[in-house]
């Protein structure tokens, strides 16, 4: 068994969380949330320039392409106040593309888009495909090399978030019969190649995407000798960050339950003193400090080999449990009105469930964990 006893908390972790606590709380209340959940676009622009502002783009790229040179341990406590309160917007996204770049791009392709990331432009990342299982051999789209070196699309990407503000998508396809990466911009795509989904959290901008009729340059393709590894990579980074956001939403809900505990009374009591809903709220909270310990131990180990994949495997294991049942709890203490759409609690249980949708659910996640530390 590997030792994952370690958590670390840099100074640099401490400082962001600290102002992304005040960035979020100001600029994503839930009156916002819920105005940018009816808008086409689903996010506010301004507040992406703001963040491009911040330097928070570029906080996980290196100096040599116009980032800050730190790590995904700093990117983590961002991501845990944008997913406490319900961020909308293209962050995570383009953080994602930003490391699939770094992890498996060419010296001119980092060279070329990693600077224009950091200074703003946004970026949607394609992997799932309608039979996902999210390995690198499933991989159902293709390129074809043509006689002049191009590279002819085809297949059907799903999921593919925030698309329609993207300035470039990272797509995987399958190569010569191995997995790769290629980049491309809307303007390789033909009309109608992107097409919006209906999926169950309303604060997201997902998108079905056409790859028929594409035909890409033959320096849009990543290195195909670091494919595997920058796909590998891609899907524990994804993981990280989304354990952060649904740590962020568990504790949003605790937050949101307490204080309709506190508040709400019932046969002249108030109903938190009833120990019918003071016991699953503990274990709410136990949960929830749980699965930030796990966040955090994965943050701080993420780039050791073996060690790293198992701590975020438990960290999205332990966050989609704790998230789920968090909301769940608080959706029913809310009693009849929990079930409306006027809860605010509806919003992070349907966060949760497009979470455990993405990158693997608990049950996906403890699997791969039986095969790692055994």
């Amino acid at each position: 068994m590997k030792d994952l006893g370690r958590i670390g908390f840099s100074e640099d972790q401490a400082s962001l969380l600290e102002v992304a606590t005040d960035f979020c709380q100001r600029r994503s209340p839930v009156a916002t949330v819920r105005r940018l959940m009816e808008n086409e676009a689903g996010h506010d622009p301004a507040v992406w320039t703001e963040l491009g502002d911040l330097g928070w783009l570029g906080v996980a790229i290196p100096e040599a392409y116009g980032g800050s040179g730190l790590g995904l341990a700093e990117v983590v406590p961002l991501v845990e106040q944008m997913g406490r309160r319900l961020m909308a917007g293209p962050f995570v996204s383009t953080t994602l593309v930003a490391q699939g770049l770094i992890a498996g791009g060419t010296e001119d392709q980092k060279r070329e888009v990693l600077p224009r990331i950091a200074a703003g432009e946004a970026a949607a990342l394609a992997l799932a495909e309608l039979d996902t299982d999210w390995e690198a051999d499933s991989i159902a789209c293709t390129a074809t090399r043509q006689a002049d070196g191009r590279l002819a699309l085809s297949g059907l990407k799903v999921l593919v978030t925030d698309a329609n503000a993207a300035r470039r998508i990272l797509a995987s396809v399958r190569l010569d019969g191995a997995p790769a990466l290629v980049l491309l911009t809307p303007e390789d795509l033909p009309a109608g190649a992107l097409r919006r989904e209906t999926v169950i959290d309303e604060t997201r901008r997902s998108f079905a995407l056409t790859l028929d009729g594409v035909v890409l340059e033959a320096d849009q393709l990543l290195d195909p000798g670091r494919a595997r590894a920058a796909l590998e990579h891609l899907h524990l980074v994804a993981n990280l960050l989304a354990a952060a956001d649904m740590v962020g939403g568990t504790q949003a809900c605790i937050d949101y339950t307490l204080d309709y505990l506190r508040t709400r009374t019932q046969f002249g009591k108030v109903i938190g003193s009833y120990q019918a809903l003071k016991h699953p709220i503990v274990e709410a909270y136990t949960r929830y400090e749980q699965a930030r310990s796990h966040l955090y131990s994965a943050a701080h180990c993420f780039n050791e080999q073996g060690t790293g994949e198992i701590a975020v495997r438990m960290a999205k294991a332990a966050a989609d449990v704790a998230f789920s049942f968090a909301a769940d709890r608080s959706i029913q203490f809310h009693g009849g009105f929990g079930f409306t759409w006027d809860c605010d609690a509806q919003l992070y249980r349907r966060r949760a469930i497009w979470h455990a949708a993405q990158f693997g659910d608990a049950a996906f996640h403890r699997k791969k964990l039986a095969r790692l530390l055994f």
